[in-house]
């Protein structure tokens, strides 16, 4: 199984000892804090059993997202020992979690029961530093291009396999007279960066490479000019100010041909109560480039352990329950996007999710990239520092310009961390 290096023997100082080797546990309250999400209510109503199973009690905290890293960084800053195990989105701060050292390392070793190994090597990827585990996810998402069957066969025209296809494409359906345009994304200067980077993997691309900032490479000045160009020749008006929901929300319309953005958005597209289109949405694998198919592939949430809790083991305990594959699948079966590729292969697991998509899944499964902008700790200024090129691509400014100069300041953010 996983052990939290430092809290390796059991019980842990603070927990209740029975003699009950089927419950070792019993009688330890856990302090649990997570996000106003999906995956904790699901999750929620299943915490009667696992308090039934081990003896252990849970006490679940919930609040919004910044509520919640502003509550935890504010505890684990004071040294408090007071929250057990808590939610964490990985790519946002887990590398500063790490190395504050706020977190539990986990060691992995034969739990055969819970199968580590069917974790999706790409939703495991951002909870390791180090070669170093530092947490469990929970909930993945991948980009994926959306598109209209009912327009594409009407204009006999094949589902784009590449970024050169899907352009041809967006180009002859574009027809702005008629309020309809030929693809869409994220705009906003910030959000942006996630959907970007797909676009940039493609391209043979990255956001930096050995400690170095790389947008400013031919790779990366293709994908900021198709980027641009996409959105600037091809899309609505407003373009700039579009995060998911507007752009999402143009998409289920009916006023858009194509749309790149994450799979778990998904259910708003084919709710006949928020789309126009809910039948006629149509799933794709993210299309490929220059340099291959690498769509985002990413852990939104996963669980960690505090390294100050006194009761780590019995935290573990919970998680290795919160993620088995009964689990896992109870809350799949609901909508939510899990990390096993095994459940994606059961009935259960695909039931709640169109059969295309679940096909687009389990493939960028097997080819997606783990994360979706730079693994930093001030990842929100490296993503307004990135952002400001693309929005100068979408506004067809010099991108060559911007993207020397955005490397610059990239860098200098880069080697503030390294000291």
């Amino acid at each position: 199984m996983l052990t939290a290096c430092g809290g390796g023997k059991a019980p842990a100082e603070g927990q209740a000892a029975t003699g009950d080797s089927k419950k070792p546990f019993a009688g330890v309250t856990l302090r649990i804090v997570g996000a106003n999400h999906p995956w904790t209510e699901g999750i929620k109503t299943k915490i009667p059993e696992f308090e039934k199973e081990t003896g252990i009690k849970v006490n679940l905290e919930q609040y919004f997202e910044d509520q919640l890293t502003q509550k935890i960084t504010v505890e684990f800053t004071s040294g408090s020992s007071s929250i057990d195990a808590f939610m964490i989105r990985p790519l946002q701060e887990a590398k500063m979690f790490v190395q504050n050292g706020w977190i539990s390392e986990l060691t992995k070793t034969n739990d055969t029961n819970w199968d580590y190994n069917d974790f999706t090597k790409a939703s495991t990827s951002s909870l390791i530093q180090n070669n170093k585990l530092y947490g469990i996810p929970t909930v993945t998402e991948r980009e994926i291009l959306y598109y209209r069957k009912d327009i594409l066969e009407k204009n006999n025209i094949s589902v784009p396999k590449t970024l050169d296809e899907l352009k041809q494409a967006a180009e002859k359906l574009n027809n702005p007279k008629n309020d309809f345009y030929g693809f869409v994304s994220r705009g906003q200067r910030s959000p942006a960066v996630t959907q970007f980077s797909s676009f940039l993997y493609g391209m043979g691309g990255d956001f930096m490479a050995d400690g170095k900032a790389t947008i400013d490479t031919p790779e990366a000045i293709k994908a900021f000019k198709y980027y641009g160009d996409m959105l600037k020749n091809y899309g609505p008006q407003g373009v700039l100010n579009m995060s998911w929901p507007q752009a999402s929300g143009i998409f289920s319309q009916g006023k858009v041909a194509f749309y790149s953005d994450a799979d778990s958005i998904y259910p708003n597209l084919i709710d006949p109560k928020k789309s126009t289109v809910a039948d006629k949405v149509g799933f794709a694998l993210f299309p490929s480039g220059d340099k291959g198919q690498s769509p985002y592939n990413v852990t939104s949430w996963g669980l960690a352990i505090n390294a100050k809790s006194k009761q780590q083991e019995a935290a573990w305990e919970f998680i290795k329950w919160a993620t088995n594959k009964q689990n896992v699948t109870a809350l799949q079966a609901t909508g939510i996007p899990g990390p096993r590729q095994s459940v994606w292969n059961t009935e259960e697991g695909k039931k709640n999710f169109p059969a295309e998509l679940v096909d687009v899944i389990s493939k960028s499964n097997e080819i997606g990239k783990g994360y979706d902008r730079p693994l930093l700790i001030n990842v929100g200024p490296a993503r307004d520092i990135i952002g400001d090129v693309i929005v100068t691509a979408i506004s067809g400014g010099d991108v060559d310009k911007a993207a020397k100069e955005a490397n610059r300041a990239f860098q200098e953010l880069i080697n503030k961390e390294k000291k």
